[in-house]
Order: structure tokens, then sequence, then C-alpha cells
């Protein structure tokens, strides 16, 4: 009895002091600085808006949070160096709409994003959105699928490239609606917009940024965006559900993440920092700047969407045979 009772003390004994530990832990750290890594080349929006909530970080915590570019492989060479970081909370990924398409875009990624990564906070997202050139005879976007239903084979959609949100979008909403709608991809948001404008491809999608000033000009016209709630940057454009077609999705995001296994305690305190970072009335009108509209959820919140968006993405790269590009 007296051996089992010892035995007992020491068992309860290692758990207070490993208690104990993560929570002196938590409450130094950080106590250098912290890597962000960023798997696209720097100057990208993704990039920009990592750099701001980095200085941000840096403000309040008191150690620098610096960004470091991993660019490669559509993201996947940051992703996977991102894998492999010590759980420690001094390495963060940046995590892009890549993060749940490439599973499925490609044969192999050197990751896993549930097994891999604890999430921390979804950070901003940003809706596509449906244009037409103003020639064509639809106001609506029940208008453009009657249009497009009237006349098989006559109709074609401009996205920014292969494998890109805005193709993404635009393959589920041909899936969806059983639509005869070829896909021209382009090299880029602009270019593919450009097209629209001259009439080469009467339907695109793309971003919000991409598109805002043709808009304003009048030389495109939205039909709708992308996501649950109208976006900051065109904020007269009805979303897709307003439209009458609330499962058409193909809302980019940015989010953050770091190796699983990762303290909790450490977590839940970045999520608590970046969280009331993009709170900040200055955060949010540079972010709103970007094209983004900010959000800031609870790790759960985003774990919730990765696995989503997993399952969503995959379904559409399988039915329309996406490869990547």
């Amino acid at each position: 009895m007296k051996l089992a009772r010892r035995h007992a003390l020491q068992i309860a004994g290692a758990a207070a002091a490993t208690l104990l530990a993560r929570r002196g832990f938590a409450q130094t750290y950080p106590v250098r600085p912290v890597r962000m890594i960023v798997p696209f080349a720097p100057g990208g929006i993704t990039d920009v808006a990592t750099r701001l909530i980095a200085a941000k970080l840096s403000e309040r915590l008191g150690r620098q949070f610096y960004v470091e570019n991993l660019a490669g492989g559509s993201g996947n060479i940051g992703m996977g160096q991102a894998a492999k970081a010590a759980p420690d909370g001094y390495t963060i990924l940046t995590a892009y709409s890549s993060f749940v398409v490439n599973p499925a875009l490609f044969d192999r990624v050197p990751y896993d994003p549930v097994k891999d990564f604890a999430p921390v906070s979804l950070a901003v997202t940003s809706a596509t959105a449906l244009v037409v050139t103003p020639s064509l005879p639809a106001a609506s976007v029940k208008e453009l699928v009657a249009l497009i239903r009237a006349n098989p084979g006559k109709f074609s959609y401009a996205s920014a490239g292969a494998g890109t949100m805005s193709h993404l979008a635009g393959e589920q909403f041909r899936l969806a609606l059983d639509l005869d709608l070829v896909h021209v991809p382009f090299n880029g948001g602009a270019p593919s917009m450009g097209s629209v404008v001259g009439g080469h491809t009467p339907v695109g999608l793309g971003s919000p940024t991409a598109a805002e000033a043709l808009i304003r000009d009048g030389r495109l016209r939205a039909l709708a965006v992308t996501g649950k709630t109208r976006t900051a940057t065109l904020p007269d454009v009805p979303t897709m559900e307003e439209a009458g077609y609330p499962a058409i999705e193909g809302e980019s995001f940015v989010g953050f993440v770091v190796p699983a296994k990762t303290p909790p305690d450490v977590v839940a305190l970045l999520n608590r920092e970046i969280v009331k970072t993009i709170a900040e009335p200055e955060t949010r009108e540079r972010l709103i700047a970007l094209g983004d509209d900010p959000v800031g959820s609870t790790a759960e919140e985003f774990a919730l969407r990765i696995r989503s968006e997993l399952a969503l993405w995959d379904r559409v790269i399988r039915a329309a045979n996406i490869k990547p590009h």
C-alpha cells in the first residue's frame, strides 16, 4: 500500500510539474523571435497581410515576429517546411486557400493539413466576383444561367489560372448548375478581367480587387460575389446566396496554423493576440484596402473550415478533373 501510494504521489507530482512548466512557458513566451512562414514570394496580398499582422504582434508581445518567404510548388515547399518545424510556438505558417486545395490538386504534397498542424485563427477572407461583359443581356445570376442554358456551346468564362480559386469557383458553378461553360485560364487576375472587358470571354470570375475599378468605370458588370456576407470591396454587389445560389462558394482565405503538438496554451495566446490585432480599426482598414474581409476566428472555427473546404474542393477538383498548372 505504501509503495502504491508513493507511486501515485510521484505520478501526481510529475503531472503538476508538467502543468507548471507549460504555464511558465506560456507566461514567458515568446522569449526569442518568432518566424512566420509565407509559402509565396514577397509582395503578394498574402505576404503583405502577414507582414501587417506580424508587425502588430511584435508590438503587442515585445518580441520580433518576422516573415520568411519560402516560395515554390504552389505553396507546397513552404507548407512542407512548416510541417517539419519544431512544435514550440516559434514557427507559424500563413495558410492560404492552397493549404486545403493542394492535397486534392497534386498527387502528393509534403504535409497533412489536419495531422501536421494545429489551427490558430482564420484571419481574413476574400470573395470571388462573378462578372460579365456589359453587352451581355444578363443583369443577374439567374438571367446569366438562363442565357447559358438557352445557348449551349456558346459561352466561356475567364479565370486567373488553372487551379486558382477563381477557377475552382467557376467549376463549382458549372458543375452544380450543369452548365455548358468552357474554362479559359489566364496568367493572373488582370488579364482574365481584360478578356471579359473585351468580350473575348463574356463571363469571368476573379478577385474583387482585380475587378473593382473596371466595375466602377462600367467596363464590367458584377452579378454576385461568393461568401456568406457581402465584401467590403464591392458592398453593393449581392452574395451568391442573395442571388439564389447559396451552394456556390469559392472564397479565398488567409489564416494561421502552427505545427501539431504546439502547447495548447501557446496556441490560445497566439489566437487571442491575432484576433485582437485584426479587430484594431487601423488593421481592419488596411486589410480592407488590400481587398480582404477581416475575420479573426477561434481555433475551433478555423479547424471546422479547414475540414469542410478539404472535402469541398476535393469533390470539385475530382469531378472537374482539374490538374495543377
